[in-house]
C-alpha cells in the first residue's frame, strides 16, 4: 500500500527547516483510520473487562472492521478502519433515496468525514451479546474513551485559513469547516456569524440610546429635582439603625436611572423586537442559499439513520414510533416539580436581597449603608451567577434522565427533546430573578403601617427614580460573569490539556523518523507507517480535550441564552447588543481554535438546519415583545411620566414658563405622619430622626396613596389603565409588524428554489435516460 500524496507535519518542517534535525513528512495514518478506542493496559485490567474488551472487538471485526492495537506504557490503543465497501454503500443508498438530489453523494473532499459518521454509527449499535454497547463499556471503564481522528493536512489549512486570532475580521471558510466537521458544526458557525453581524446595527442603535441619555446627564430635570430635593425618605427597614434618609443621597443612583430609563428606550424596545423577527427571516434565507449549495436542501434525517442501519446490518428493522400517554404524563410532572424548584430557588435569592439590604444598611461602612440596596442588588446578581453554574450541570442530568425515560425513537429526537428541556430549565434558571425585579420588585411591598413581610423582613422598594436601575445592575453583572467567566474556562481547560498532548507525542518523534525513513522506498511514497508513527498521531488526539454529541449543543446554548438576554430585557439594558457584539467577535475564533487545535474531532455530521433551535428562537422573539411591553409599561417610569406631563403636570395646567416635568418626583411620592397611630406601628421616633440631625415627623414614600387613609388615589388607577392600554397597543403593533416581516421576507431565495428545481429535472432527466438505455440493451 503506497500513499502518493504525503502530508507534511508543520511543527516538524520548521525545524527540519531550522536545520536542527533532519526529520520527515508525516504519512497519513490519521486518514486511514477512522476511530481509535483506549482502553487500559490488560495487566492491569480485571479478566472480565478485558473479555468484554475483547468480545466487542470481536464483534467489530465480524462487520469487516480491520481493528490494529498497540500498546503503549500502561495504555492500549485499538484503530479502527471500515472497508471501503461500507462507504460504497453508504453512497449507493443516498443515490436512490427519495431525499437524495444531483449531487448528494460523498465525494472526495469529504469522504473521510462520511467513514468517520460511519464508523461513529457502526461501534455505537454494536452490542455484545450481554446486550451492552459501547456507552455501557464506557461507564463500567472496559474503555476509557473513543474518539476520532484529525487529519493533519486539513487541520493546518483550517488553522491557517480560520482558527486563528489574526483572522478576527475575515469571513469563514464555511465550506471547509463542512468538508472538515460536517454540515451541523458548519450551519452552528453560520448562524453565528450571521446573528454577530446583525447585531451591528442593534448595537448603534443601542448606543445611540445611551447616548441619548447622557447627553441631558447634568439638565435634567427628574435628576435636578433628586439632587437639589429637600424631601425626607422613610426608613428602608425596621431596624432603629435604618433611620429616614434625604432623598438627595441617591443623586447619583438617580443619574444611572435616567440613562438606562429615558423616552428613547421605547423606540429602542420596538425596533429590538422587530429586529429579532428580521433577524430570523433572513436567517432562513442565508441558511437556504448554503443547504442549496452543499446539495443537503433535501436531506432527511429519518433516511439518513435509516441508510446507516443498513449499512451497519442488512437485515435489521426499523425502530418503530411509539408514544405513551403515561410516560408523557409522567415527564410533564416531573418537569413541573423542576421548573417548581427552579423558581423556588429564585425566590431564595429574592429572600437573600431582602435580608441583606437591612443587614447592610447598618454596617459599620458608610458608603455600604449609603448605597445598601444597589449593593444588596449586586450581591444578589453574584450569588444569581453562582447559582447558574450549579444548577446548568443539574438541569443537564435531569433532562438527561427524562430523555431516557421517554424512550424516543432516533438520536436526532433525543436530541431535540433534550434541547427543548434543558434550554427550558436553563431559562428559568437565568431569567427567574430577572422576571421578579422587573415585575414584582416595589409593587408588593405595602405602605407604611402595613408593609409586606417574608417572616420579620420588609420586602424591597424601588428607588424614587424606579425600577429599571435594579434590573439593568443585574443583567449587566450576569452578562458579563457568564460571557467573560465561561469563555476563559471554555479555553483554558482544552488550552492546558493540548499542551500536555505535545509534550507526550514530542517524545515519539525521533523514533518516528527512524521508522519512517526505513519505511520510504522510493519517490512514489512511503509504505503504511509503523507502529510508532501511528501512535504519534493516535497520542496527539488522545491528549486533546475530549468532545462528544452535545458539546455543539453547548455552544448553541450558549449563543442562544445570549440572544434571549439581548433581546427580552433589552429595554432596561440598550448595551446588551454591543456586549454580545463584542463577545460573539471573540467567541467565533474562539470556538474555532478549540475545535480545530484543542478538541479531539466532532463527529461530522449532516443536517440542513439548525433544528429545534429555530423554533426556540422564534418562542424567545414573541416572549421578546411581550417582555419588553410589560417592562416598558410596568417595570419602566415611562408612562407615570407621560400621565403627569399631559394630566397632571405644569404644562396640562396650562403654565408655560417651566418645565413640562416640574414637579414630578414629589408627584410619586406619598406622605406619612408619625402622629399617625397605623404609622406608629412601622416607625419608632428614632428611626425618624437623622443620622445627628433633628427629628421629623414625616416621610415620604414611592406610591399614589391618600396621607389620610393611605388608600389609593384616582391618579394611580390612571396610571394603571394608560400602563395597560399602552402594553397592549405596544404589543399588537409590534406582533403586526412582524406579521408583515415574516410575509414580506420569503424563507427561500429564488435562486434557491430555480437551483433545486434544476437539480431536480436533471436528476430525473438522468434517471430517464438510463432508464431508455436499459431498455435498448436489453432488445
Amino acid at each position: 500500500m503506497f500513499f502518493k500524496d504525503r502530508e507534511e507535519d508543520t511543527e516538524l518542517l520548521e525545524r527540519q527547516k531550522d536545520g536542527t534535525q533532519p526529520l520527515l513528512p508525516v504519512t497519513p495514518a490519521q486518514r486511514t483510520f477512522e476511530y481509535v478506542l483506549v482502553a487500559h493496559s490488560p495487566d492491569r485490567d480485571k479478566d472480565q473487562k478485558a473479555q468484554k474488551r475483547n468480545a466487542f472487538i470481536e464483534q467489530l471485526k465480524k462487520k469487516n472492521i480491520s481493528v490494529t492495537r498497540i500498546i503503549h506504557e500502561n495504555k492500549v490503543f485499538f484503530g479502527l478502519r471500515a472497508p471501503n465497501e461500507m462507504l460504497e454503500d453508504y453512497q449507493y443508498l443516498l443515490k436512490v433515496s427519495d431525499s437524495c438530489n444531483s449531487s448528494a453523494v460523498e465525494n472526495a473532499a469529504n469522504a473521510q468525514a462520511a467513514r468517520i459518521r460511519i464508523m461513529h454509527f457502526i461501534i455505537n449499535q454494536t452490542y455484545l451479546n450481554t446486550g451492552e454497547n459501547l456507552d455501557e463499556l464506557l461507564m463500567k471503564n472496559v474503555f476509557e474513551t473513543g474518539f476520532c481522528l484529525h487529519e493533519r493536512k486539513k487541520q493546518k489549512q483550517l488553522k491557517e485559513k480560520w482558527a486563528q486570532w489574526s483572522h478576527l475580521f475575515k469571513q469563514q471558510p464555511f465550506s471547509d469547516v463542512k468538508c472538515y466537521f460536517g454540515e451541523k458544526v458548519a450551519l452552528y458557525y453560520l448562524w453565528l456569524g450571521w446573528y454577530t453581524q446583525l447585531l451591528v446595527p442593534a448595537a448603534i442603535l443601542g448606543v445611540v440610546v445611551f447616548l441619548y441619555g447622557l447627553a441631558f446627564f447634568n439638565t435634567n430635570t427628574l435628576i435636578k429635582e433628586v439632587c437639589n430635593s429637600s424631601i425626607i425618605m422613610c426608613p428602608r427597614c425596621d431596624y432603629n439603625s435604618c433611620q429616614v434618609w434625604r432623598l438627595s443621597d441617591t443623586c447619583a443612583y438617580a443619574k444611572l436611572s435616567h440613562l438606562f430609563d429615558n423616552e428613547g428606550t421605547v423606540a429602542f424596545a420596538m425596533f429590538m423586537a422587530i429586529w429579532a423577527t428580521v433577524f430570523l427571516e433572513l436567517w432562513k434565507r442565508h441558511r437556504a442559499t448554503y443547504v442549496s449549495k452543499w446539495k443537503v436542501y433535501s436531506w432527511s434525517e429519518l433516511e439518513e439513520e435509516l441508510i446507516m442501519n443498513i449499512v451497519n446490518d442488512p437485515n435489521c428493522r426499523p425502530k418503530q414510533f411509539r408514544h405513551s400517554y403515561l410516560r408523557s404524563a409522567l415527564v410533564l410532572i416531573l418537569v413541573t416539580l423542576m421548573l417548581m424548584l427552579i423558581i423556588g430557588i429564585a425566590q431564595a435569592l429574592v429572600v437573600f436581597r431582602v435580608i441583606a439590604t437591612p443587614l447592610l444598611s447598618t454596617g459599620s461602612w458608610e458608603f455600604i449603608r449609603n448605597y445598601a440596596n444597589p449593593v444588596a442588588v449586586l450581591i444578589g446578581a453574584v450569588l444569581h451567577y453562582i447559582t447558574i453554574q450549579i444548577m446548568t450541570r443539574v438541569n443537564r442530568w435531569v433532562s438527561l434522565k427524562l430523555c431516557e425515560l421517554e424512550e424516543t425513537n432516533t438520536f436526532a429526537a433525543t436530541e431535540r427533546s433534550f434541547t427543548v428541556k434543558m434550554f427550558t430549565f436553563q431559562f428559568f434558571t437565568l431569567f427567574s430573578s430577572l422576571f421578579y425585579v422587573a415585575f414584582f420588585l416595589g409593587r408588593i411591598n405595602g405602605h407604611p403601617g402595613n408593609y409586606s413581610r417574608i417572616y420579620r423582613w420588609r420586602l424591597e422598594e424601588c428607588h424614587p427614580s424606579g425600577c429599571l436601575t435594579d434590573l439593568f445592575i443585574q443583567m449587566a453583572v450576569i452578562m458579563m460573569l457568564k460571557q467573560t467567566l465561561n469563555n476563559i474556562f471554555e479555553f483554558s481547560g482544552p488550552w492546558l490539556k493540548s499542551i500536555m498532548g505535545k509534550k507526550a507525542a514530542k517524545k515519539l518523534e525521533r523514533k518516528c523518523g527512524h521508522c519512517y525513513r526505513k519505511a520510504c522506498k522510493d519517490e512514489r511514497g512511503c509504505v503504511e507507517p509503523c507502529d510508532i508513527c501511528k501512535l504519534r498521531d493516535w497520542l496527539r488526539n488522545y491528549h486533546l480535550a475530549s468532545t462528544d454529541s452535545f458539546s455543539l449543543f453547548n455552544e448553541f446554548l450558549e449563543m442562544v441564552i445570549q440572544f434571549s438576554f439581548t433581546t427580552i430585557f433589552v429595554a432596561a439594558f440598550p448595551l446588551a447588543p454591543l456586549l454580545a457584539l463584542l463577545n460573539n467577535v471573540f467567541e467565533i475564533r474562539l470556538d474555532a481554535i478549540k475545535m480545530v487545535r484543542l478538541e479531539r474531532r466532532l463527529v461530522p455530521r449532516k443536517t440542513n438546519d439548525i433544528g429545534v433551535w429555530t423554533k426556540v428562537l422564534e418562542a424567545v422573539g414573541v416572549l421578546a415583545v411581550i417582555a419588553n411591553g410589560l417592562v416598558i409599561g410596568i417595570t419602566s417610569d415611562f408612562v407615570p411620566r407621560l400621565v403627569y406631563r399631559y394630566r397632571y403636570g405644569p404644562c396640562a395646567k396650562g403654565i408655560t414658563d417651566t418645565h413640562c416635568m416640574k414637579g414630578y418626583i414629589n408627584d410619586t411620592l406619598s406622605m406619612a405622619f408619625l402622629s399617625d397611630p397605623a404609622v406608629k406601628v412601622g416607625f419608632t421616633e428614632n428611626q425618624m430622626m437623622l443620622q445627628n440631625g433633628p427629628k421629623f415627623t414625616s416621610c415620604r414614600y414611592r406610591d399614589y396613596r391618600n396621607p389620610e387613609d393611605y388608600s389609593l388615589t384616582s391618579q394611580f388607577w390612571l396610571v394603571l389603565a394608560v400602563r395597560f392600554a399602552f402594553i397592549i397597543l405596544f404589543e399588537h403593533v409590534v406582533v403586526v409588524c412582524k406579521f408583515i416581516v415574516a410575509w414580506f421576507v420569503p424563507d427561500n431565495p429564488t435562486k434557491v428554489k430555480n437551483d433545486n428545481l434544476h437539480d431536480k429535472l436533471e436528476r430525473l432527466q438522468q434517471e430517464y435516460q438510463e432508464r431508455k438505455r436499459s431498455r435498448s440493451t436489453d432488445v
